[in-house]
């Protein structure tokens, strides 16, 4: 048995590690991470240093972790603000730190791949080497983001170098597919307020004169790609926020991955009075690179991704505000493509509220946090503690769009 730590996952063979994938899960593929850090989209700049894992036995990958060093917080989406000050307020250093996670990605999924049956022994030698590498490197902890909950429910009895794992909870909002035929059998099960409200958004979207092409990685085009690189940089940029993913990312994304892109865009007819819209403000952006060879101008984009049973939502840019145009792309025609494929679930992102309205329900998802010899374990267990007992408060408070609770 070998056990190597890789600085890129192209030093990993793809075939191997996409064996151990399960379910097809799209942002585990070997082929997703390798285009991120082609492209720079994880790279010293964002904070994100490659580190994965890899154990190997007679020369073959039997077991895996994508893993990275990272010097910031940024693309977790588990806040932990709170820790890393009151490690500087004690002069200690938060980061680096270990994170095994699909980059910019709040989607459940594997974070140890192995080729075993009974893989426990496999994880135990990936965890050790975790606390090797941290310890070794002067690294305050690992901590790992969206596991699935077999995989998250064994971290939670692991203890490290005396530490236990402490485990966080939080909700997300995920759609769960009840066998339905079609768009209407999924509406019939929702509240009379709900459904009536879900058709007339639907209306209105579709009295504004936009038209949409639904496309996988096959049937977009560069053009298309780079519009909706834009459209991600212009939404990220007016946020105050750093776009971190480019063109040549999702153009090879679709290239390699072609049957597990689902993207949305959205035309208006290059009318400068159309209903409900505003003038697009970048200068750069030309008459002729706005509008396609129907005489429509691309304005919106929405990018999903499915593994075998789930679809997952991902990102969303505009640049023109069209009234209801933003539910239409990202959730119901996301709800739609799950129906027609017969997947299970539909996670479309962290965060929002709004979502219950549109047939999604609270879900807990939780991560696992190592803190290498921590003077602050026990603070930060008790936190964790109380946290999951707000969120558990939170999630039962809040009312299912559905006529008999499907939670």
């Amino acid at each position: 048995m070998q056990i190597k730590i890789h600085s890129e996952i192209n030093q990993i063979p793809a075939k191997q590690w996409n064996k151990m994938v399960d379910d097809n899960n799209p942002f585990v593929r070997h082929e997703f991470l390798a285009a991120l850090e082609n492209h720079g989209c994880v790279d010293p700049e964002f904070g994100w240093i490659p580190c994965h894992i890899g154990i190997y036995e007679d020369d073959t990958l039997a077991a895996a972790m994508p893993l990275y060093q990272k010097f910031n917080s940024y693309g977790e989406f588990v806040f932990d603000h709170a820790w890393a000050d009151a490690y500087k307020q004690s002069g200690i250093p938060y980061f680096p730190k270990l994170v095994s996670a699909a980059p910019y990605t709040p989607a459940t999924g594997q974070r140890m791949l192995s080729n075993a049956e009974n893989p426990g022994t496999h994880y135990q030698i990936l965890m050790q080497t975790v606390a090797q590498f941290a310890t070794d490197n002067n690294i305050s902890g690992y901590h790992c983001l969206f596991p699935r909950p077999d995989q998250l429910d064994w971290l939670a009895k692991l203890t490290l170098n005396g530490a236990d794992v402490l485990l966080r909870h939080d909700v997300q909002f995920h759609w769960h597919n009840q066998g339905y035929k079609t768009f209407e059998d999924f509406l019939a099960k929702l509240t009379a307020k709900k459904r009536k409200n879900i058709r007339q958004e639907r209306k209105r979207m579709q009295q504004s004169g936009v038209t949409l092409r639904l496309l996988d990685g096959h049937t977009a085009t560069a053009k298309d790609w780079d519009d909706f690189a834009y459209f991600y940089k212009t939404t990220f940029e007016e946020k105050w926020s750093t776009p971190t993913l480019n063109a040549g990312f999702f153009k090879e994304v679709a290239e390699k991955m072609p049957d597990q892109v689902f993207l949305v865009m959205a035309d208006l007819p290059s009318d400068p009075q159309a209903e409900n819209s505003q003038p697009d403000t970048d200068a750069e952006r030309t008459e002729d690179a706005d509008s396609n060879s129907q005489g429509n101008r691309c304005i919106a984009g929405s990018l999903m991704f499915r593994s075998d049973t789930r679809l997952y939502g991902r990102h969303w840019g505009c640049t023109h505000q069209i009234d209801k145009l933003h539910f239409e792309a990202c959730y119901y025609q996301g709800i739609e493509y799950c129906i027609r494929n017969n997947l299970q679930v539909f996670e479309p992102g962290a965060q929002g509220e709004h979502k219950i309205a549109r047939g999604f329900i609270p879900t807990e998802t939780r991560s696992a946090h190592w803190l290498n010899n921590s003077p602050y374990q026990d603070a930060i267990a008790q936190y964790v503690g109380h946290e999951r007992l707000a969120i558990n408060e939170y999630r039962d408070q809040l009312k299912s769009p559905y006529q008999e609770d499907q939670s």
